[in-house]
């Protein structure tokens, strides 16, 4: 028989008490990692709760400096990122939008974090301190993103390489039910962002050279006819 504690005069069995104390704490970090990483977590995930923790405790050290400085505009972060790292205008803008959504202190429901929603073991391969901070998380991001995409040598699948990591692309976006989606959403953002090609130069017609009126060619004067010779008269 399961033991029974009561309290205010009610049974409550031992399970419950124990499922409190389990359910409890996984309820408050999910909790916490959708309210403070602006993103929707179910209360009763098992997933990824190492990165949770970890997202959290580095959030936890970056938001009392930032609360009293603030933060730069990120779009000339990632403007500037694109131009370093040689990668194609509003290619990384399009997929810091679909990742955060453009917001430093996004927290993912897998534990990714800041704009580029780095998980901690890439952060760390990254060397990245605080990927909170936009200017080390977006310099990151642009750089892994230019790693894949001279791999690859394809955006398509630089993309994939950046949400699925670059042992899941063999010569094509993987269909595990989200990579693929993923792929197209930042395509999308993509043909938004990018600038417009540049018009074409109009062709100018060649101005033609008025014509130069040509004398005729004089004409050879004919031969001269020979002259008559004269006899000499005969002397009388």
């Amino acid at each position: 028989m399961a033991r029974k504690r009561v309290r205010s005069g009610l049974p409550i069995p031992g399970w419950v008490w124990l499922g409190l104390c389990v359910l409890g704490p996984l309820v408050l970090l999910n909790l916490a990692v959708g309210f403070f990483g602006e993103s929707a977590v179910s209360p009763l995930s098992f997933s990824f709760l190492e990165a949770k923790l970890h997202a959290l405790g580095a959030y936890a050290r970056h938001r009392p400096a930032c609360l009293l400085s603030g933060h730069a505009p990120m779009e000339p972060l990632i403007a500037q990122a694109e131009h370093r790292h040689h990668l194609p205008a509003g290619l990384l803008h399009a997929l810091v939008e679909v990742e955060s959504e453009v917001h430093p202190h996004r927290i993912s429901p897998a534990g990714a974090m800041g704009p580029g929603q780095l998980m901690p073991g890439t952060a760390q391969m990254l060397k990245v301190e605080d990927p909170f901070e936009p200017g080390p998380a977006v310099e990151a991001s642009a750089r892994y993103l230019s790693e894949q995409l001279a791999r690859f040598n394809d955006v398509r699948l630089a993309v994939a390489a950046y949400n699925a990591g670059p042992g899941a692309v063999d010569g094509q976006v993987p269909h595990n039910g989200e990579t693929e989606f993923y792929v197209a959403k930042v395509m999308s953002a993509y043909e938004r962002l990018r600038p417009p090609p540049p018009p074409p130069r109009p062709v100018l017609a060649s101005k033609s050279r008025p014509a130069v009126a040509t004398r005729p060619a004089p004409r050879p004067a004919p031969p001269a006819a020979p002259k008559a010779r004269l006899e000499p008269q005969a002397r009388r």
